[in-house]
Order: C-alpha cells, then structure tokens, then sequence
C-alpha cells in the first residue's frame, strides 16, 4: 500500500472493487493463487521476479491463473524469455506500466492486447519495450545537454505532463536538477522507435563504461537468464585500474544445477560480443531485493 499500487485505491472503490491485504502481508505465489480463486476478477501489481515465482509454482501444480483478470508489472526489467514463459502459462492476463516516484507510475503503458499480440511484424521488439506514453505525458530522448536523440538511438528519458511532480520538498537544489523547462529528467535511459514504444536500457547511474566503451547491464542479464540453469542474474561494473570498469555478475543458479564459472563464460562468448561479457562471477543462494521484489544493486555493490 505505500508503494504505487496504493495510488490505485480511490479508482478501484469508484469500480467496486476493493483493496485485499494477504494474511502473509508479503508476496507468496500459493496465496495468490488461492485469494484469486476465492475473490475472482483479481488484479494484482507485481514485480517481474514475483512473476517468475508465480510461474513456477502454476508450472509444477498445474495452476492456470483461474480467477485472475490482470497482472500488472513494472519496477524492474522483464526479460523477454521470463513473459513468454508466464504468457503461456497464464495466457493474455499481463499489462506493464512504467514511471518513477516523480511520476508515479504514470509514463508508459503496455496493455494486455500490446503484449499478446503476435500479429505485428515487430512483436518481439515491442513486447521487449515498455510501451506508449500514457495519455498525459509526453517523452522524448536527449543526450547529456538536452538535445534531443533520433528515434533508436540511447539516451536519458525526459518526460512532461500533469502528472510530473512540482518539485521535492523543500529541496530546491535537487527540484532545479531534476526539472528543465517543465521536462523531469528520469534518470533512465532508454530508447524510441518509430512507433512511439520506449524501451529501457537501464538506470544511467548503472550503465557500465569499460574501455571507453557504454555497456548496458541488461544486455548482459538477457543473455545469462537465458542460459537453462540460471535462475537469476544481475550486472554490475567494478573498478579497474586498466579498463575503468569491469564487468561483474551475481547469479542464483535453479535447483539442483551445478553451473560454474567456465560454463557461463562459454555461454556468453557464444551469445555476444566479448567485450560485453562478465569477467568476473559471484554465485549467490538469492539476490537481495527490496519489499516490492526490486533486486537492489546497491546491495550487490556492498559485497564487492
């Protein structure tokens, strides 16, 4: 409830509907599955990681979302290989949405049809995405003075609208960072194709500049979830007296699986350039994540 979703309540009553607060008071795929038999018609926010939760739990006990009308997602990257997998299970249930404390989830949207629809010739690039601005907001995409990008090419997010923040309270320094002319800088860097779809790249703070070269942390994390026994992954750069930055990965391998450094680093020189590849490896029993299931690298950055 302190968290975007709560921002939904007064809509919600409007509809009829109400707020349901689980037992556990935290997120467990199996109570999901039951309030939503219970309750039907369930809506329900969650980050990509409880989905992936909730698809393994659904995959081993046959369950098929009965009972559930939505999944909202958002707060983290999805990888594309995780929706596949929850939209064959629970099929065309999932919508994504797309914003930041200073636009509370109000940037972009991608609606169940977006995410389902397999009919378009660039399906796969725009389930990738993040979606269209929402109705109230304009985006664009600038480089570090604010010059606006052309469609396809990296840079920060800046995003204007009723729903962007005045200012933080009683900062003005920050408020004078974070605002120009109207226009939020977000922080985030992403791309626009032609069609109005914006896909996030990452966080600028977190893109990894090693040899003079930019490296996007979800580049690599695509490849190594995509390898058959990693169950999660994530990247970050360490310093480096040579390069300015290494190239680090945190990796919780699935049940029961034994695959060690040289097996992923096989995998990755097979799956993209070697200068985008990890150099160095942490296996972890759990990623440390936040109360909405955000995997916190800052959190990484502390064990080195």
């Amino acid at each position: 409830m302190s968290h975007g979703g709560g921002l939904y309540a007064l809509p919600y009553i409007r509809a009829g509907a109400r707020h349901v607060a689980p037992l556990s008071r935290g997120f467990d795929a199996s109570e999901i599955e039951h309030l939503a038999r219970h309750f039907d018609e369930a809506v329900y926010f969650a980050a990509p990681t409880m989905i992936r939760r909730q698809i393994e739990l659904s995959r081993a006990n046959g369950y098929r979302g009965e009972g559930i009308r939505n999944v909202i997602y958002g707060g983290g990257p999805m990888y594309s290989g995780d929706l596949g997998d929850a939209l064959e299970v629970f099929g065309g249930r999932f919508a994504q949405i797309y914003g930041q404390g200073e636009s509370p989830i109000t940037i972009t949207v991608m609606s169940r049809d977006m995410i389902a629809d397999k009919a378009h010739p660039n399906w796969r690039t725009r389930r990738e995405s993040v979606g269209v601005a929402q109705a109230c907001i304009e985006i664009r995409i600038a480089d570090e003075d604010l010059r606006d990008w052309p469609p396809g090419v990296p840079g920060e997010i800046l995003v204007r609208g009723d729903t962007v923040m005045i200012g933080y309270w009683r900062n003005d320094a920050a408020t004078a960072e974070a605002l120009h002319d109207g226009w939020l800088r977000t922080g985030d860097i992403g791309r626009l194709d032609e069609g109005g779809y914006l896909t996030l790249t990452d966080r600028a703070k977190e893109v990894i500049i090693s040899g003079w070269t930019s490296i996007y942390p979800r580049e690599v994390e695509e490849v190594l979830v995509r390898h058959p026994d990693v169950a999660e992954a994530a990247v970050i750069g360490v310093p480096d007296a040579e390069w300015g930055e290494r190239i680090k990965a945190f990796v919780v391998v699935a049940p029961d699986c034994t695959t060690r450094e040289s097996e992923l680093e096989a995998w990755c020189r097979s799956e993209m350039a070697s200068f985008k590849k990890p150099c160095l490896y942490t296996f972890l029993p759990e990623l440390p994540k936040n109360a909405y299931g955000k995997i916190l690298k800052r959190d990484l950055r502390e064990l080195g």
